[in-house]
């Protein structure tokens, strides 16, 4: 179940820093979720010391993202200068991975702060938009200079036209963008309170939470010898796998829905029997509960196990077929 409480928030976050200890390969990860679990409760002076303790390590993976969360955390609790510091410095370094433009730029938005954030996505895009082939990480840096561009009554630019081509939901971004918006929540006419619950409802995908920045929403894949090895020692969850043909569909169309209701950072994580095993022992029920396999597939993610979806049509497909991904689930009709 996913947190609703402060409490809540703690508790996993506990959880996350005991399962660290148990897997330092993949502290990392598992130190950055906990984090973003204790900005949601509140306890963020403790986020912040997660946050130094990744950094003081050797090495750290994703140091500008550590970073860029780092001066989010503290902006929201008073520490307005050091915050500012550590995003100038980041946005000197040039990073080329789009999560931590996207962090600063929208941490400077919500701090009312449009014409820096404008710069700063405006910067990520000349550094990371290259031709028509664009990441949906980097799709979703322009979106959100397209929104702050809107806002401040700027006329489009060819990155604000790109921006509306690769926005695929219902609602066009020029609408979701609409600074005019804040009447709608004001009218009385039932009309208009409706095609605004509908914009919200497109929009809500489209922004990162503190818990979601760092990683993928992931849908776990069994390869065709594991799934055979699941269901012949947990006959139990054969309502959930039919078949192997069934679950590769599944896989793809769970995916499109999301992506097409905006949700980022999409991912697929390789599942095999002995590591499901071992986690469901170490949340002491059953392998055979299909309660489990949404938690196994979010623990997974967060050890940094999730391929990111879609790859490239010309890439190889997510399934192993060996085929490219056009070829195979990416084609028109999949």
């Amino acid at each position: 179940m996913r947190p609703n409480t402060s409490a809540d928030h703690t508790t996993e976050a506990e959880r996350l820093l005991r399962t660290a200890g148990r897997y330092p390969e993949d502290r990392e990860p598992l130190l950055l979720r906990a984090a973003a679990h204790l900005e949601l409760a509140g306890e963020r002076e403790r986020a912040t010391t997660l946050y130094d303790d990744l950094l003081a390590a050797p090495s750290p993976a994703a140091p500008h993202l550590i970073r860029a969360l780092k001066a989010a955390n503290l902006w929201e609790y008073g520490h307005e200068a050091e915050a500012r510091a550590i995003i100038e410095g980041l946005r000197r370094a040039r990073p080329e991975e789009p999560e931590p433009w996207e962090i600063v730029a929208e941490t400077l938005e919500a701090h009312d702060e449009p014409a820096e954030a404008e710069a700063t996505f405006t910067e990520a895009a000349r550094l990371l938009v290259v031709g028509d082939e664009v990441p949906y990480a980097v799709q979703s840096l322009l979106s959100g200079r397209h929104r702050v561009r809107r806002a401040m009554g700027l006329i489009h630019d060819e990155w604000d036209t790109l921006a509306d081509r690769l926005h695929t939901a219902d609602v066009s971004l020029d609408e979701l963008h609409d600074p005019k918006r804040l009447w709608a929540l004001g009218s009385s006419d039932p009309a208009e309170l409706q095609a605004e619950i509908t914009r919200l409802r497109s929009e809500l995908g489209s922004y990162r939470t503190a818990l979601s920045r760092p990683f993928p929403v992931a849908v776990l894949h069994w390869p065709e010898r594991e799934l055979d090895e699941l269901l012949a020692a947990y006959p139990e969850l054969e309502a959930e796998y039919p078949t192997y043909r069934a679950h590769l569909t599944d896989i793809e169309a769970s995916l499109r829905e999301l992506a097409q209701s905006g949700t980022p950072n999409l991912g697929i994580v390789p599942a095999t029997v002995p590591s499901y095993e071992a986690f469901a022992a170490s949340e002491s029920s059953t392998p055979a509960n299909p309660d489990l396999l949404p938690q196994y597939a979010t623990t997974l993610a967060a050890r940094g196990r999730a391929l990111p979806w879609p790859p490239g049509r010309t890439e190889d497909c997510w399934c192993g077929s060996g085929r490219t991904y056009g070829e195979c689930h990416g084609g028109d009709e999949s």
